[in-house]
């Protein structure tokens, strides 16, 4: 894993406002996810979704007169980040959602974070573990799961083994979140490593959907189904990741993967806007820990108040 130069920092408020953009596009991908299983087997849910992602973005690459580089470095990368970032966790996480809740998987999701600082810790120079970041990665799992509710929990002593594939896909992302680190040392544009990603990942996944799932000789999918694969291919993909790469190239692989905290809140809240849901009051203490958290996390709330502690004395 990569090391790059520089301190830590905190994001700026166009980075926040990417960051909540990207949490409510994510928002719905566990909701597509769990319509397509019904009828989808996993890998051919994983394959239809980067293979849709990768045409599209081959697409806005070519219009806007790009092309992506050949060198082996870059694919080494690519191919990488596609295993890390695509191939092994939406794999882990579409299986898991074939026997555990979407709330638990988005619990499971949101450890994201904590695996993220202590591989940040250990892999790189500039995103050292602190106080701050802990206990705000412990305060805002915590808000999360307090959000969720005990319902999300039932079945927790059961399906061990879709359980871990969750948390599995949660340290993949972490990993992947340093390991993109270097993308912005290559040189390549967020549309470059977005399209690069989804390339490598789609040519990884072909061979097993094509040996295990044969797709060709599944029935076809309804309407929904197919609804789901291309609400999770184009939105919670293609466009998705040209906001994750644009992040992570400025505010690291830390700032990056509190966007699984914020998954749930996104969730919760396009409930009540559009779906006339009702915010209960673990919802809101829910929302107050992450906030919290993210606040504890991003560090700028906490050095105000030590300046101004020391101003005063």
């Amino acid at each position: 894993m990569t090391q790059t130069t520089g301190t830590a920092r905190a994001m700026t408020p166009g980075e926040w406002l990417m960051l909540l953009t990207l949490s409510l596009i994510w928002g719905g991908s566990f909701f597509f996810n769990e319509i397509a299983v019904r009828e989808l087997p996993t890998f051919t849910v994983v394959v239809a979704r980067v293979v849709l992602a990768a045409a599209i973005l081959h697409l806005v690459l070519i219009a806007r007169g790009q092309r992506l580089p050949l060198t082996a470095a870059v694919w080494l990368a690519f191919f990488g980040m596609g295993l890390l970032n695509n191939a092994v966790p939406f794999s882990l996480l579409v299986w898991g959602q074939t026997h555990i809740t979407s709330g638990l998987a988005s619990i499971l999701n949101a450890m994201t974070p904590l695996f993220t600082v202590l591989v940040a810790h250990i892999a790189t120079s500039d995103e050292k573990l602190n106080a701050g970041r802990v206990l705000g990665v412990v305060v805002a799992l915590s808000g999360v799961a307090v959000m969720i509710g005990a319902d999300a929990l039932v079945g927790l002593a059961d399906d061990v083994l879709a359980q871990l594939a969750c948390v599995g896909a949660a340290v993949s992302y972490a990993c992947a979140g340093i390991f993109g680190r270097r993308f912005r040392r290559l040189g390549l544009t967020p549309l470059a490593t977005s399209t690069g990603q989804v390339t490598a990942s789609s040519l990884l996944m072909l061979p097993l959907v094509l040996l295990i799932d044969q797709p060709w000789t599944l029935p076809m999918p309804s309407l929904a189904a197919i609804g789901a694969l291309l609400g999770v291919g184009i939105l919670c993909t293609a466009i998705a990741y040209l906001l994750y790469f644009r992040i992570l190239s400025s505010a690291g692989a830390t700032s990056i993967s509190l966007v699984t905290f914020l998954v749930p809140v996104s969730a919760i809240l396009l409930g009540v806007v559009f779906l006339g849901e009702v915010l209960e009051v673990k919802h809101v203490l829910g929302m107050a820990a992450i906030g919290f958290g993210l606040a504890a996390i991003d560090g700028r709330p906490a050095a105000a108040l030590r300046r101004r502690w020391t101003t005063a004395a």
